[in-house]
């Protein structure tokens, strides 16, 4: 095939799959510490296995979060979810917390001073990517692939599809023609089931929900839907598979689609830069293809721990801009200070709205009126416009 005729893929795990029961878990302890003080500096991971939950981390705010809240967030977050089974329950499994202060040295290269602004939390490079392949402006293979889970999981929670239980995954393969996806050619959804219900009961279970988010005509074959290959999946969730916060980056980005820095974003305080600058440069990005400047954007930012400002910031159209890339670095730059604490507050990261990115992608979400994702918004988008 040549370049501008392909095959790509891209996976989404539920809310329920064992990695991103663990980042719930860890954003719920973040949102927290905001929602009793937004200066909170918080870094907690979770491990999940059979009926164990383990917290562990760096914290820095108010005493009222003891480990007692830690646990009950814990406990809720799991029963939200929906796990009450024998091997993974919200009120039967035992939870450790070990989670203590943070750093002082960490502390000091972060905290702002007389002479300092707030330095970045850590070292690190972050992307942020947009296209015009959907409305959310995603890359189309992961934004299916989402859709299909949450479709599945909207109808768990409601009752609609009995037999379906919290854990499944999902594969979308898509043909592309110029350089545009024009059909899938492969769909694959694993999901959890009730140990009464036929490989065949499921997949047409889960059938509507697939055909539901596809565009009209674009399912693929009979013989390219899968649906259960093995043949059964009773047991599941950290049950069946222990799960670890920051584990699903891809799933949480943009599918493989664009390039990825390599932190995670759950269980982290906007100090942190792998989740505020990869929120800000998405944001960047998107505003740039909403203002027609290119129909493909990737953005770099590059950070130094304890330093403010960004060590680089890179700008790629792949042929597609109609300005100059070196200009529009600049005028990015110019539109929002991308310091740790110009982002915080330019896209109002400091406060309980963690929780709702765990599971479905932190990216190509509609932005809420109380500031969840915030970094969605595409109001840059005629001032990019004016400027270049």
């Amino acid at each position: 095939m040549s370049q501008s005729e392909f095959l790509f893929t891209s996976e989404s795990v539920s809310e329920g799959h064992p990695d991103k029961v663990s980042d719930r878990i860890s954003d719920e302890i973040v949102d927290a510490f905001l929602a009793a003080d937004p200066l909170s500096r918080v870094a907690v991971e979770t491990l999940t296995t059979t009926n164990k939950i383990v917290l562990a981390g760096e914290v820095r705010g108010p005493a009222s979060i003891t480990k007692e809240v830690m646990e009950d967030l814990a406990r809720k977050a799991v029963k939200d979810i929906g796990y009450e089974q024998e091997g993974f329950h919200w009120e039967k499994a035992s939870v450790d917390v070990y989670v203590h202060s943070q750093s002082s040295d960490i502390a000091q290269g972060v905290d702002s001073g007389d002479n300092k602004d707030e330095g970045a939390g850590d070292q690190g490079i972050m992307f942020g990517y947009a296209c015009r392949e959907t409305e959310e402006l995603m890359p189309a293979p992961i934004a299916f692939s989402h859709g299909i889970l949450k479709e599945m999981a909207d109808a768990r929670h409601s009752g609609a599809a009995k037999g379906l239980e919290p854990d499944s995954k999902s594969q979308v393969t898509l043909q592309y023609v110029d350089g545009k996806p024009v059909k899938a050619t492969s769909v694959v959804v694993s999901t959890q089931h009730a140990e009464e219900l036929s490989q065949d009961e499921i997949r047409e279970l889960v059938r509507p929900y697939v055909e539901k988010v596809l565009p009209e005509g674009w399912m693929c074959s009979e013989d390219e839907f899968y649906v259960n290959p093995t043949g059964r999946f009773v047991i599941g969730g950290p049950d069946g598979d222990a799960g670890l916060t920051g584990r699903k980056i891809i799933v949480d980005t943009y599918g493989g689609a664009a390039p990825h820095g390599g932190g995670a974003f759950s269980g982290k305080d906007p100090t942190k830069v792998d989740r505020s600058a990869a929120y800000a440069s998405r944001y960047l990005a998107k505003n740039v293809v909403a203002s027609g400047a290119a129909d493909r954007c990737t953005i770099q930012l590059a950070y130094a721990i304890g330093v403010s400002k960004p060590l680089s910031v890179y700008v790629d159209t792949y042929g597609t801009g109609q300005v100059d890339e070196d200009k529009l670095a600049k005028v990015l730059q110019d539109l929002m200070d991308l310091s740790p604490r110009g982002i915080r507050e330019h896209l109002g990261l400091s406060r309980a709205i963690y929780a709702r990115t765990a599971a479905y992608g932190h990216f190509g979400r509609t932005p809420e009126a109380d500031g969840g994702f915030s970094w969605e918004r595409t109001d840059l988008a005629d001032a990019i416009k004016k400027a270049c």
